[in-house]
């Protein structure tokens, strides 16, 4: 009796956060007999190619990341209930708390069975600036729990913070929710190389957001002027009220403040010439894949102590963890690390150490591979 592959389903805000967080484990589930859809918005051609090129049926829906109009939000659950009716997915994996939410009431809805929830971060949403918990509020609370019944659905969080939260909250519930830390790195494509010779760079790389600490990176590099060379790179939050505009880093590099290289795809040679890497985030992080790749590279961190965040650096193993929106913590630590070169070569390598044996891809794709397989069982 030939048997047809299990029918995945991915669903996330934007083609290029697939691109650069899930890319790798869908192709993996391919490789293990999945066929493997996605469904994403439509406004991003060039990763949607990149999509397409790695073999994957692409679904473009009407979803937009930071949208806030009932019609527009209407309009996305109605055509998440008329894919799945229409495509009939064995597994459905969301990502962001966009698609949990839509995608879970579509698949109740629709009475599909095997249903992954991953939260990457809690964000605004559960957690203040401090990345202390909060409500969401009864409406979303109660509507949460309605998208993510126990009997269908696994809740799948990057940190512990995260699943202590959601469990308090009732929206995930023993047996029913895991952690599995971060989206993985390719340790082969970040391997690590050694501490840069000359100035120090200090990099800053991620959403030009305010929330994740973008201003206070850029009023340190302007206490520390002369001792360091600050980078950023990153891409804008086009439709988010927190975006920092491009032409104000184009303002900022004119000033000398900063050097603004942009958006870049080839990160682990922009990591080759770093000498730090900060994150100084107050957001509701999962756990933040440009740490992961920066330890990778063997760089030591500077982050806030803030969930997710303290998962990847160990304070004083790998990098320094100082108080979210502490503009003097951020400053001490960070010119620590430029006047320590020893230190920034020992936190680098341990830094290294803890990727390899928690946060590789390889094993990142084995334990989500191996939770898609229990969920088709259990729900067969």
């Amino acid at each position: 009796v030939v048997t047809k592959p299990p029918r995945l389903l991915y669903v996330v805000n934007i083609p290029r956060f697939f691109v650069s967080h899930r890319l790798a484990l869908a192709r993996a589930a391919q490789a293990a007999g999945y066929e493997v859809h996605v469904a994403t918005a439509s406004d991003d051609a060039a990763n949607l190619a990149r999509i397409r090129d790695a073999g994957l049926e692409l679904h473009p829906i009407p979803l937009e990341q930071h949208g806030r109009s009932p019609v527009a939000e209407l309009r996305t659950l109605a055509a998440l209930i008329s894919l799945y009716r229409r495509l009939a997915p064995d597994l459905i994996h969301h990502v962001t708390i966009k698609p949990v939410l839509y995608g879970g009431i579509a698949a109740r809805v629709t009475r599909r069975r095997a249903v992954v929830a991953a939260m990457s971060g809690l964000g605004r949403t559960f957690r203040d600036d401090g990345g202390r918990p909060r409500s969401p509020g009864l409406l979303l609370l109660l509507a949460m729990r309605f998208a993510l019944p126990a009997r269908s659905t696994h809740v799948l969080v990057q940190n512990s913070d995260d699943l202590t939260l959601l469990s308090d909250l009732r929206i995930a519930s023993e047996g029913h929710a895991s952690v599995i830390p971060g989206s993985g790195v390719d340790l082969e494509r970040f391997p690590a190389t050694p501490q840069p010779q000359g100035l120090p760079r200090v990099l800053y790389s991620g959403r030009l957001m305010r929330q994740k600490g973008l201003l206070s990176f850029v009023e340190v590099a302007r206490r520390l002027a002369g001792s360091a060379q600050f980078v950023v790179a990153g891409y804008s939050e086009l439709g988010s009220p927190d975006a920092v505009p491009v032409e104000q880093l184009e303002q900022w590099a004119h000033e000398g403040l900063i050097d603004w290289i942009g958006p870049r795809d080839d990160m682990p040679s922009v990591l080759a010439r770093a000498s730090i890497v900060v994150l100084p985030t107050v957001y509701g992080e999962g756990v933040p894949k440009a740490l992961i790749e920066a330890a990778a590279c063997a760089r030591p961190i500077v982050t806030t102590d803030t969930p997710g965040c303290r998962d990847i650096c160990i304070d004083g193993v790998n990098g320094l963890l100082v108080q979210p929106g502490s503009i003097d913590g951020l400053e001490h630590a960070i010119r620590r690390l430029i006047d320590d070169p020893a230190l920034r070569e020992r936190m680098g390598s341990e830094g290294r150490r803890l990727v390899e044996e928690r946060f590789g891809l390889e094993l990142v794709v084995a334990q989500t591979l191996g939770l898609y397989a229990d969920l088709l069982t259990r729900n067969a």
